[in-house]
């Protein structure tokens, strides 16, 4: 609705796009509609995105037609995965915002990082967005600061940046935004 209605809702494809060169390599994980992936793609980037929920996908085709997706739990990604469906397997920038963290199964994040830090470009990096409490999403669950960067350091990834909006404004209790790379660089 908020795209049929004409709200902003690229906040996070901006940043993503700013953190990139032109044509870089991007992965969308957990896609939903494709609203990020597809305005990243519109600004030139070679972007796949992923998707397990099939209403999801199918409302992603409609909207955004061009968007390559992948019918796929992030927690089974893989290189070979998506070389066997024709995708690249490195990816300059992967993008799990709009909650996908604490969406997934408890106790399940440090699996998910480590799984997408594995697709990562040598200088690759994941921008996470989230509700560390109080989200709006119904299935939603509290995941504190703290324990996200204790998930963070223990798939083998270093928080870069972080921030309390796609804006770039500092830290907030209520919204985390943070730049990942891989540890040791």
């Amino acid at each position: 609705k908020l795209i049929e209605n004409g709200a902003d809702v690229e906040g996070e494809a901006r940043l993503a796009d700013a953190l990139v060169a032109r044509g870089s390599r991007i992965l969308d994980a957990g896609a939903g509609i494709g609203r990020i992936g597809g305005a990243l793609l519109a600004r030139g980037h070679d972007v796949v995105a992923v998707e397990k929920d099939p209403d999801l996908i199918d409302r992603a085709a409609r909207y955004f037609p061009d968007l390559p997706m992948v019918a796929s739990d992030i927690l089974a990604l893989s290189p070979e995965s998506l070389a066997a469906g024709g995708h690249g397997t490195e990816f300059d920038l992967v993008v799990l915002v709009g909650n996908v963290i604490i969406l997934g199964a408890p106790d399940t994040e440090t699996r998910m990082l480590a799984t997408l830090r594995d697709l990562l470009a040598p200088e690759g990096r994941i921008l996470v967005g989230f509700h560390p409490k109080d989200s709006p999403a119904s299935s939603a669950r509290l995941y504190p600061f703290e324990d996200f960067a204790a998930d963070v350091e223990a798939a083998g990834l270093t928080i870069q940046h972080r921030f309390g909006t796609y804006e770039l404004h500092p830290p907030a209790d209520d919204y985390v935004v943070a730049v990942l790379e891989l540890s040791g660089r």
